[in-house]
């Protein structure tokens, strides 16, 4: 492996400061504390703000799959083999499309791609929900991994297009922070939720949050690939 300190330092030289939506000229220069970068990224830039829910809810939705949606197969008594089947849609649809839809995104923009892909994510949702044969939960599945592969990519290219050169790696650090606290929340608050009413209340509930993420690009990110 080379070095890649000589890229970064040539693209600090040319680094276009059009992201910076709050004037803020500290960011614009680079010159940002891990404090001042995770508010930044957290909060204060609406782009990188609607870029880390997305990627919190995104990973809420992955790990409501692996958990809830099997509890919720299983009650329609389906066997081991079926429900892996369904289970192995989602992450293989995802992984093998990833490839296509990283390149589509370096063409065609980011934003084009998370919203949509939120949106289809929460269809697949409901599919799988009002669904009671197993055709109907194959296109569910398939759905949630065509929703996350044009999202997950996408998302981690904007933070890098926005991302001063000098604190872009600890804004991806952050990001992975809020995107990870995705399980968490899909593990704990809506598995409380599916406890105290039930699954198909849960689901519903992931479904809207989905389609609110989505809701939320829409009106808060900026559309980072211009810049190229």
């Amino acid at each position: 492996m080379k070095d890649t300190k000589k890229f970064t330092l040539l693209e600090i030289e040319n680094h276009d400061s059009h992201f910076s939506e709050n004037k803020d000229k500290d960011a614009d220069k680079g010159k940002l504390s891990f404090s001042h970068v995770f508010i930044h990224t957290s909060w204060r830039n609406r782009s990188l703000l609607a870029i880390s829910q997305a990627g919190l809810v995104n990973n809420l939705i992955f790990g409501v799959s692996w958990g809830l949606f099997t509890l919720y197969f299983s009650s329609f008594a389906l066997n081991t083999n079926d429900i892996g089947l369904l289970k192995a849609l989602h992450p293989g649809i995802w992984g093998i499309l990833q490839l296509l839809t990283g390149s589509l995104s370096d063409k065609v923009g980011r934003k084009v791609l998370i919203f949509p892909g939120m949106f289809i994510q929460s269809i697949g949702i409901w599919i799988i929900l009002y669904s009671r044969a197993f055709p109907g939960w194959t296109t569910g599945m398939s759905l949630l991994g065509v929703g996350t592969a044009m999202v997950y990519p996408s998302l981690l290219a904007a933070i890098s297009d926005i991302a001063h050169p000098n604190w872009r790696a600890t804004s991806l650090g952050v990001y992975r922070f809020w995107r990870d606290m995705g399980f968490v929340f899909g593990a704990v608050v809506i598995g409380f939720i599916s406890d105290l009413f039930n699954m198909s209340i849960a689901i519903q509930i992931v479904a809207w949050i989905g389609l609110a993420s989505g809701i939320v690009v829409i009106f808060l990110m900026k559309e980072t690939k211009n810049r190229y």
